[in-house]
Order: structure tokens, then sequence, then C-alpha cells
């Protein structure tokens, strides 16, 4: 069974102080994990434009954001400057994958493409991804081999972009397991790997759920052996900081259930990408989190439907 640890990194506070722990966690745990970074300015401070959407606040009360991003991160892009991720913490990320983990594009602008690609043309959604493509290639001397799609936000542009620009695979929606996604009926031979598992900060103030019991409430949700495996998205800028503890209890438990934990490498190293089952996707919405996502809808006409886990 196989658990893929995929780290989303939204800021330059994230990158600077939540990646080395997690690195740092994950080497004395000894298991690997994909790193995906955001490489351009830090325009934090500018989400609070989302407030008019539904459940924004009571998220935003329940899960304690001031707390993890910190005054000075959700200041960035209105009072403050945004700061260039990219250029600050290049060192960071070349750090992360010369420790031995996988890296990867989150995005160019994280509020940008989170707040704006759902509606956005092609010229918009080919500029952003080029952003991000080349200055991955200028941190890291080489293209960006995986995606992971900030805020699980994508539109069909975007999905056609994977493949184009020579994604081996992306891990940019929600679902149920890998699959070879379909839009409107339209293939994309780029693999998606979605998260499968909620995250922290979906469970934390729900049904009685706070950071004392958190692990195991995820824990059981991974009792049962799942053939296709899980993705499990955390976040640098939480995990990586003060729920750290949290995550620690997850390894553990996840290691006591005979889970395999790793990268998104390690899991497409382990299927033929292109003869996953294909899926039909498109957006839809996610207990937990506020808004629509891109999501897995359902096995594309003609597939078997996977097993209830």
């Amino acid at each position: 069974m196989r658990l893929a640890l995929k780290v989303d990194v939204d800021t330059l506070r994230g990158t600077r102080e939540g990646v080395p722990r997690l690195v740092e966690l994950f080497r004395r745990h000894g298991v690997g994990a994909t790193f995906l970074f955001s490489l351009g300015p830090d325009h934090t401070g500018r989400a609070i434009r989302r407030v008019f959407r539904p459940g924004f606040f009571g998220k935003v009360r329940r899960t304690g954001v001031v707390g993890h991003y910190g005054v000075k991160t959700l200041m960035y892009g209105t009072v403050l400057p945004g700061p260039d991720i990219g250029k600050r913490a290049a060192d960071v990320m070349r750090m992360t994958r010369d420790e031995g983990f996988e890296t990867g594009i989150h995005c160019w602008d994280h509020v940008r493409w989170q707040d704006g690609v759902a509606g956005a043309g092609a010229d918009w959604t080919a500029r952003e991804m080029k952003l991000a493509c080349d200055r991955y290639a200028e941190v890291f001397g080489e293209a960006p081999r995986v995606h992971g799609a900030a805020g699980w936000q994508m539109n069909l542009h975007a999905l056609r972009l994977t493949q184009r620009l020579g994604f081996e695979y992306c891990s940019d929606g929600r679902g149920t397991r890998p699959h070879l996604p379909f839009w409107n009926a339209e293939p994309v031979r780029c693999p998606q790997f979605p998260t499968t598992l909620p995250t922290l900060d979906e469970m934390i103030g729900l049904d009685g759920v706070d950071a004392s019991n958190v692990a195991d409430r995820l824990l059981v949700r991974t009792a049962t052996p799942v053939e296709s495996g899980h993705v499990f998205t955390l976040h640098a800028e939480l995990e990586g900081l003060r729920l750290v503890p949290v995550l620690e209890q997850l390894l553990d438990g996840w290691k006591a259930q005979g889970w395999r934990l790793g990268s998104l490498r390690q899991m497409h190293d382990e299927v033929e990408p292109l003869a996953l089952p294909r899926a039909c996707v498109g957006t839809g919405t996610v207990p937990g989190r506020s808004g629509t996502l891109f999501v897995q809808q359902g096995p594309f006409p003609g597939e078997a439907a996977p097993p209830a886990p």
C-alpha cells in the first residue's frame, strides 16, 4: 500500500521555516515526499478578497489562519509588498532537492492562481504556468516534471498545458484514485494523482475535531487498505510549523498500518501511467473547504468504478 506525501508550499515563511523542518522530520522517519513550490510573489494578504465567498470566514475562524501564517505574511500584497519567493528562498528549494526529495511546481502567484484560474482564458493561464516553469528551471537548472495546482484550482487550458509543457504527471485535484483525465470528453494524456484524503485544515474545527485528535480521526480513514493507494496533501505553513506534532503522529500511525510512505514519483513509478483508468473531471465541492475545486467526478463511461473503501 503506497501513501504519497505531497507538500504544498504557499508562502515565503512556509518555504524558509516550514520546509526545513519537514525535510528534517521526513529524513528522521526515513520517508520520501514531494515538495511543490510557489515560485513567484507572495501575495497572501490579497486572499482577503475571498471575504464574500461562502464559508470563508468560518474556515478562517476555526483553523486559526493568523496563528499558522503569521501577521506579516497576511499583509503581503496589501500593506506590505509581496516578496519574490523564488529569488529569496531558492537556497531552501535546492537544499530540499539535494536532500533527496522530489520537487515540482505549485504555482507562480498562489493567490492569483487560486482566485483567478477558474475563469481565466488560454493566454492568462499559459502566462502563469510559463512564469512558474521558467523560474523553476532558473532555480533548479532543469525543467519541472510534476505540477500540483494551487488551491486545487484548474481550468481546461491548464489541463491541456500539463501535457504540452512536458509534465510527466500531476496532482492538481481531488479524487479517489490515479487516472487519465477527460474534461467534457476531451482526453489529456498527462496522468493525475489526485489528493484522496482530507487535509488537516478541512477537519479541524468540525465535528469535535481539534489538533489533539485530528490524527486519530484521519487514521481511521486509512485503516482499511486501498489498492490504488492514497495521496495526502500537507502544507509547509501548517504541518511544517505548529502542526508538526500532529504530522509525526500520522507518520507513526501510517507506518503501523502498513503504508509505504513516499513521494508522488514513487507512486507514479509503480504503475503504468498510460494504462491508468480514465475518469471524468471538472469542478465540484469538498467537505470542509469553501468554493469549488478541480475534482475527479467519476469513472469515464465504460470504465469500472473503484470498489468502495
